[in-house]
């Protein structure tokens, strides 16, 4: 006897909305299980429709699915019937099922989310850190602690935990797992996707926490239904995401888009890579205080005041002192060469401002946009769509979890039965 669930809400759904016939390049069992989870809930007639195959093929699959447990029939009323009515049958990703952690590793603080495979938000976790570069076993610990709170709090065994989604700032290669160079590992080159695997016992996968913010957008935001977006990250650092053709792009080294590390000085500002004269350097928040602390006088702070002057470097803008406001006017016009670039090179249909920095609004002022106009190719059209979004750290962790749900269903959905036979 088949297990239909009963009536319910229907589920947004995570991930990519991907237009009907945009993607015809991998295999209909990964389109179909995407689709279903992507919407939430799907009938067998509308991904029929959608990817413009038979009826036929469509059961074949999907009972192929229900039977491996990555989806579940749910009877669900059809528009404009009461509860009366005949439930039609839909599709959805069972919940609370095939559980995976997502970890975002900072300067300031660790935070963590537990995610089931539906992409429903079980529990989330916060860590508050002191500043500074760290050991790999002290990361380890770190990033143990933060799994196993967050499984204690979502009142699961971290045995049930399939996956684990990591971000970090810096150089990351996304493929091997290899940090080339972060400002929270003490050792270059570290490979921290083997070392954590083998302390956990489970797959993790490492990235960029810029991509992460990325993929969260993608899965969880304003970037699920565009196929073109960008995403610039200011805060402790400077990062950016991109994703082309609702994937996101690494580069062919799996270190790309490093907006953050592109130079706009010659010999300019020392920037916390080694390097000078990155964006980065003019623009993030140690950049700021950096200033702040010779035109304002300020005292000399520990790395963990950085956040407490840059309150009160804000203040002092906010309250007509003028050192202050050059500080900030300076960073926003860096910042718009920027975006300038970023629109000449990629031309994308939306860039999302995000962080916790974004709530200062001299980031996105108008004169920071009417410079960013003046940068650009003039071509006749529009400039691309501007968002901010000020989120806290989690979403970060959110986006970590994505990285592991797309990961680990790249595993699960391997070559179907028919295709393993030939």
């Amino acid at each position: 006897m088949k297990r239909v669930s009963p009536i319910g809400k229907a589920s947004i759904g995570c991930g990519p909305l991907i237009q009907p016939l945009s993607e015809t390049s991998r295999p209909l069992r990964q389109q179909i299980f995407e689709r279903v989870r992507a919407a939430g809930q799907m009938a067998r007639v509308q991904l029929a429709r959608e990817l413009q195959i038979s009826p036929a093929s469509v059961t074949t699959i999907t009972s192929e699915l229900i039977e491996a447990g990555l989806i579940e029939e749910v009877q669900t009323l059809r528009e404009g019937e009461t509860a009366r009515g005949r439930p039609a049958v839909a599709l959805r990703v069972p919940p609370n099922r095939r559980l995976v952690v997502g970890i975002k590793l900072s300067d300031r603080e660790h935070t963590a989310v537990l995610v089931d495979f539906a992409g429903n938000l079980i529990a989330g976790e916060a860590i508050p850190r002191s500043p500074g570069a760290m050991a790999l076993e002290g990361i380890l610990d770190a990033a143990e602690r933060l799994l196993d709170r967050v499984c204690a709090k979502g009142g699961v065994s971290r045995d049930r935990v399939e996956a684990l989604g990591l971000g970090v700032p810096g150089f990351v290669d996304c493929d091997s797992g290899v940090v080339h160079w972060s400002p929270i590992l003490s050792s270059r080159h570290v490979p921290l996707q083997d070392a954590l695997r083998a302390r956990l016992g489970r797959t993790v996968f490492v990235d960029n926490d810029a991509n992460l913010v990325t993929l969260a957008e993608l899965w969880f935001g304003a970037g699920r239904r565009l196929s073109d977006f960008a995403v610039v990250t200011i805060e402790h650092g400077l990062g950016m995401g991109f994703v082309i053709n609702h994937r996101i792009y690494r580069g062919a080294r799996g270190m790309g888009m490093e907006l953050g590390h592109t130079k706009v000085q010659l010999d300019g500002a020392l920037c916390r890579c080694g390097q000078r004269g990155c964006l980065e350097a003019y623009v993030a928040d140690y950049a700021l205080v950096r200033e702040a602390q010779t035109a304002l006088n300020l005292p000399l702070g520990e790395m963990q005041s950085v956040g407490v002057m840059l309150e009160s470097l804000f203040d002092h803008a906010k309250a007509g002192n003028a050192a202050a406001r050059s500080i900030f006017r300076r960073a926003g016009r860096y910042l718009a060469v920027g975006l300038s670039n970023i629109v000449n090179l990629f031309d994308p249909a939306l860039i999302i401002l995000s962080g916790e920095r974004m709530r200062y609004d001299y980031l996105y002022a108008s004169e920071t946009l009417s410079e960013m106009h003046a940068m650009m190719l003039d071509t006749g059209r529009d400039a691309p769509q501007i968002e901010t979004h000020a989120w806290g750290d989690l979403l970060w962790a959110h986006g970590a979890a994505a990285l592991a749900l797309h990961e680990l269903t790249e595993q699960l959905l391997g070559p179907s039965r028919e295709m393993a036979a030939q």
